[in-house]
């Protein structure tokens, strides 16, 4: 079975290459978090077998923090772990801007269908 994690980032917010890559770092992390605390709970062992695998992750873009939260919608509705990242205002956007989602780790083909429509960052 291959694994990966989806990480999709919204491109309308205007920020730049570093403040992209730090927010998909913090969407990465997070989600992963929560993937070996449902292992742990689940005894899954999804987190170690997408480790293993080379932890492949792919970057990919949405135009709005609608289109965002309707990703987020479709991947908690199919049970896949999942962290939406709201920026803490520091540098370039406002308190609370929502900027990123990672989807997984998790089987590729569960991600696949509901990441299938988007283009790569």
């Amino acid at each position: 079975m291959e694994y990966k994690q989806a990480i999709i980032l919204r491109v309308d917010v205007g920020m730049s290459k570093g403040k992209l890559a730090a927010q998909a770092a913090h969407a990465s992390l997070d989600s992963a978090l929560k993937a070996m605390q449902r292992d742990k709970v689940f005894k899954e062992g999804i987190f170690e077998a997408w480790r293993k695998e080379g932890a492949k992750k792919v970057v990919l873009k949405v135009e709005s923090e609608e289109a965002l939260r309707k990703i987020r919608d479709k991947a908690t509705q199919a049970n896949l772990v999942n962290a939406l990242i709201k920026d803490a205002g520091l540098t370039e956007v406002p308190a609370g801007t929502v900027t990123a989602l990672a989807i997984g780790p998790d089987e590729e083909k569960k991600i696949d269908k509901i990441t299938k429509d988007l283009n790569a960052l």
